[in-house]
């Protein structure tokens, strides 16, 4: 009898940490910091001013934002799918914005060395 009792307490045990752990992972907030700080990083090197960055800058936004509903109405695993894919986008604006820069200082490099051509004729 006393062997029982100490198979229900630990059952009981068990199963109360294994609600605790569901309700602990259910309830954590949703990890958006990598997706803000690859959006503000996308912004800060001029992302808006480039089209095809400004794009997926764009996406990225709408992308966390609808993380953030789905995060509220309980889909966490959607939610956390639509957290990459708004990082992706933050981080292809970045690329796209990198490279937007660096084939306006190759276009103004080659200019120079024509220019610098033209002075030695």
């Amino acid at each position: 009898m006393r062997q029982v009792s100490r198979l229900k307490i630990m059952v009981f045990a068990l199963a109360a940490m294994a609600v605790a752990i569901t309700a602990g992972c259910a309830s954590a907030p949703l990890a958006t910091e990598a997706s803000t700080s690859g959006i503000r990083a996308a912004e800060e090197v001029g992302a808006a001013s480039v089209p095809k960055a400004s794009l997926h800058l764009q996406l990225a936004k709408e992308e966390l934002e609808q993380a953030r509903v789905l995060a509220a109405k309980g889909d966490k695993e959607k939610a956390e799918s639509m957290l990459i894919r708004a990082e992706a986008d933050a981080e292809l604006a970045i690329a796209l914005s990198n490279e937007d820069a660096e084939r306006a200082e190759a276009h103004a490099a080659i200019e120079r060395v024509h220019k610098l051509r033209n002075d030695n004729r």
